[in-house]
């Protein structure tokens, strides 16, 4: 647990003290966000805002991790690094520079647009390749690797599993999406850096519960052993999630409305790669959908509003992603981020009910 707080202070120092350096980093000329046209006209006033501000989460969420591994070496024996936070760590930052690339294309080139698809995706679908054939590697004493090849609900289901290919195919189709889902998200000042917190504080309680329910750590003629967790580094997987968390309260602090920089995609991608990793490691794909229920919600928004126009040329939102329908609709920005942080609350809580209800009725609770 001290681990876990120490990653998380350390991450929230480092954020609010970086963030302003980056402010007057990216208020250069030549280095301020574009605003899309079409979208509602009070964002027009953004135009010029230093973004890559994600940087600082990245950045954040490292040195809290690296901290808190030094202070457990120099007061524990033993418990350095694992090869499941060294993955996520290389999954969030490998992301990070993908978005990094797109928003210093947006920013040179003058124009909403960065990297074209193709080589967001050759990026995306690298990172996630790599990422996805490691988790399958690095067998521990117990037999355990980071990643599994069947589908997971809050344990592994045995009746639905990939194999090795599979698995590498779905990681990539899993990081791709989640990644895009926050993307998405980041269109209000504060949205997807407070969402985030939410999903990622909701993946530090799961991890340190697995930690305390691990199937090598208990008696196998324990009630709870019925109920245990077959996941490699649950507790390093907590530390990461926490110096992220940090970073993103950090982060926050000055992306709040009225925001002074923006995450760019250099925050919003390895921020939806992060989630989508803890979910795979934590052997959690299914559960992810009700934790990270807002980042579904606005996705789906999209979906259904491209669709629904290519069919029958009609729009059903005033504009995709959703926050911004509820924008031109007459509510104010600090109203629709107020009431969208509240229902991401809400579908961590729902996602943390879930999860500790499997477990109660499996151990018998």
């Amino acid at each position: 647990m001290k681990s876990i707080l120490i990653a998380a202070v350390v991450g929230l120092i480092v954020s609010v003290m970086l963030t302003p350096y980056l402010i007057k980093v990216f208020s250069r000329p030549g280095f301020g966000q574009e605003i899309r046209e079409d979208g509602p006209q009070s964002h027009l006033a953004k135009r010029g805002t230093p973004t890559m501000g994600g940087a600082a989460i990245l950045i954040a969420m490292w040195v809290g991790y690296l901290v808190s591994m030094l202070v457990r070496l120099m007061t524990e024996r033993g418990g350095g690094p694992t090869a499941s936070a060294w993955l996520l760590l290389y999954l969030t930052t490998g992301i990070g520079v993908v978005g990094f690339l797109d928003d210093f294309i947006k920013i040179r080139m003058k124009r909403n647009l960065g990297l074209n698809p193709r080589a967001k995706l050759i990026g995306q679908t690298f990172v996630g390749v790599t990422f996805a054939i490691g988790a399958l590697l690095f067998k521990n004493s117990n037999g355990l690797t980071p990643g599994s090849v069947r589908l997971s609900y809050t344990h592994d289901l045995k009746f639905i599993t990939f194999g090795a290919v599979g698995f590498v195919i779905i990681a990539v189709l899993l990081i791709a999406a989640w990644s895009n889902a926050v993307n998405l998200t980041d269109g209000l000042d504060g949205l997807a850096a407070g969402s985030s917190v939410m999903v990622l504080g909701g993946y530090v309680a799961i991890c340190f519960f697995q930690f305390r329910n691990a199937c090598w750590a208990l008696p196998t003629n324990s009630a709870a052993y019925a109920g245990c967790y077959d996941v490699r580094d649950p507790l390093d997987l907590a530390v990461v999630a926490a110096a992220a968390v940090g970073g993103c309260v950090g982060f926050l602090w000055w992306n709040a409305h009225p925001a002074r920089i923006f995450m760019g995609d250099t925050g919003s991608l390895p921020l939806g790669a992060l989630i989508a990793g803890l979910s795979i490691l934590t052997r959690t794909e299914l559960l992810l959908v009700v934790i990270a229920g807002l980042f579904v919600i606005e996705m789906a928004s999209v979906v259904i509003q491209v669709a629904v126009f290519k069919t029958r040329r009609v729009r059903v939102f005033k504009m995709a992603p959703f926050h911004h329908h509820f924008e031109l609709s007459g509510w104010a920005e600090t109203t629709v981020f107020v009431r969208f942080l509240l229902l991401a609350a809400v579908s961590a809580a729902i996602g943390l009910g879930l999860f500790y209800a499997d477990w109660l009725s499996l151990t018998g609770g």
